[in-house]
C-alpha cells in the first residue's frame, strides 16, 4: 500500500475510535513489557556461567482478517508485542473489500504500531505469499494471526517450507459456565459476543440451574434481533451446545476436556474454581454491572491476544514476547 492511502485512513475514522485504538495500544503494551526479564546469569560449576537470552525473530508476517470482520484489534495485539521484542520487520496482510480498500481501522492501528509493509491480500495465498516470499511481499520466519479454516490449513503447511507459526487460531470459540448467581442476560451477551464473529464460531453455555438456562436462551433470542451481524451469530447458534449438569465440578471437568479458546465464568461466587480450571487461553471472571466478562475485552480495557482454538489450548500458548 502506498503511503498516501495510509495518511488518508486517519481521515476516514472517527476521533473516539482513534483515542481507543490508542488507549488500546497502551495497555497491551503495559500488559506485554511486564513480561521482560533480565539476564541471569548462574554458575552452575565453579567457573562456568550459564543464562539464558531471549532474541526476537527478525521478521515476522502478521494475517489480519478484512473480510465479514475486520479485526483491527489484532494488529494491535501482535504488533506491540513484536515491536517490544525488537523484531525489525514486521510484514502486515488483509484482504481488501470489494472495492479494493483496506479497512481505515486497521491501517490507523497499524501505521500506529509502526508496521513495516501493508499488503492488499487475504486467504491462504497471503500465507503463501509471506511463506515463500514474492516480487512484493518479502518472505518471513513466523507467521501470526487468526483466520477462516483455509487460513489455517495454509499456516500449518507454511511449515513444511521452514517457516514458524504462532499457532492455529482458526474461529473464535467461548464456553460460559454458569451458577445459580449468573445473570441471564450477561451469559447471553457473552455467547453472542463470539458468535457474531462468524458463522463458524462456536459457543457452549454450560449451566447447573434450569432457570438460568431457559432465562439465558430467551435472552439471546431478544438480543440477537439488534445484532448488525446477527445472521453470522443465527448460523453459529445452530451448530452450538447448551449444557444442563449436575455440578460446578462437572462443568470445570468438561472444560478442561473442551480446552476452549475462552472460559467465561459470568458469577460474583467460586473463584476458587479459577485454580482448578488449566485448559483455556483465557479466563474472563466475574460480574461487571453494565457488561459481562467476556464481551469487556472486546473493547480497549484488556490485552487480550489471538488464542489456541478446537481444544488444542492443552499444547499451544497465546502470544507473549
Amino acid at each position: 500500500m502506498t503511503e498516501e492511502e495510509i495518511e488518508n485512513a486517519e481521515n476516514l475514522i472517527s476521533d473516539e475510535l482513534k483515542e481507543a485504538i490508542q488507549q488500546a495500544k497502551e495497555n497491551i503494551s503495559k500488559f506485554h513489557a511486564s513480561q521482560k526479564q533480565e539476564i541471569r546469569k548462574i554458575e552452575t560449576t565453579k567457573g562456568v556461567i550459564c543464562w539464558r537470552e531471549n532474541r526476537a525473530v527478525e521478521k515476522v508476517g502478521m494475517y489480519i482478517p478484512g473480510g465479514t470482520a475486520p479485526l483491527f484489534s489484532t494488529v494491535l495485539m501482535l504488533t506491540v508485542p513484536a515491536n517490544l521484542a525488537g523484531c525489525k520487520e514486521i510484514v502486515l496482510c488483509t484482504p481488501p473489500d470489494k472495492n479494493g480498500n483496506i479497512n481505515p481501522a486497521i491501517l490507523y492501528a497499524a501505521k500506529l504500531c509502526g508496521v513495516s509493509g501493508i499488503f492488499k491480500t487475504g486467504g491462504a495465498q497471503a500465507i503463501a505469499a509471506m511463506t515463500l516470499g514474492t516480487e512484493s511481499i518479502p518472505g518471513v520466519s513466523k507467521i501470526f494471526g487468526p483466520g477462516n479454516q483455509f487460513v489455517v490449513a495454509a499456516k500449518e503447511y507454511a511449515q513444511r517450507y521452514g517457516v514458524a507459526i504462532d499457532m492455529p487460531a482458526g474461529p473464535s470459540e467461548v464456553l460460559v459456565i454458569a451458577d445459580e448467581q449468573a445473570v441471564p442476560e450477561f451469559c447471553a451477551a457473552d455467547l453472542l459476543s463470539q458468535a457474531e464473529h462468524g458463522s463458524d464460531s462456536q459457543v457452549v453455555f454450560i449451566t447447573t440451574d434450569l432457570k438460568v438456562f431457559d432465562e439465558t436462551i430467551s435472552a439471546i433470542e431478544f438480543q440477537i434481533k439488534d445484532l448488525p451481524r446477527n445472521e453470522f451469530a443465527g448460523k453459529a447458534l445452530e451448530n452450538s451446545s447448551f449444557i444442563i449438569l449436575n455440578s460446578i465440578e462437572e462443568a470445570v471437568e468438561f472444560s478442561n476436556l473442551y480446552a476452549p479458546n475462552t472460559l467465561s465464568w459470568p458469577s460474583a461466587i467460586l473463584k476458587n474454581i479459577f485454580q482448578k480450571s488449566g485448559m483455556q487461553g483465557r479466563f474472563s471472571l466475574g460480574t461487571i454491572p453494565v457488561k459481562a466478562p467476556e464481551i469487556t475485552p472486546a473493547e480497549p480495557i484488556t490485552p487480550f491476544p489471538p488464542m489456541p482454538m478446537q481444544g488444542i489450548t492443552a499444547e499451544y500458548l497465546w502470544i507473549v514476547l
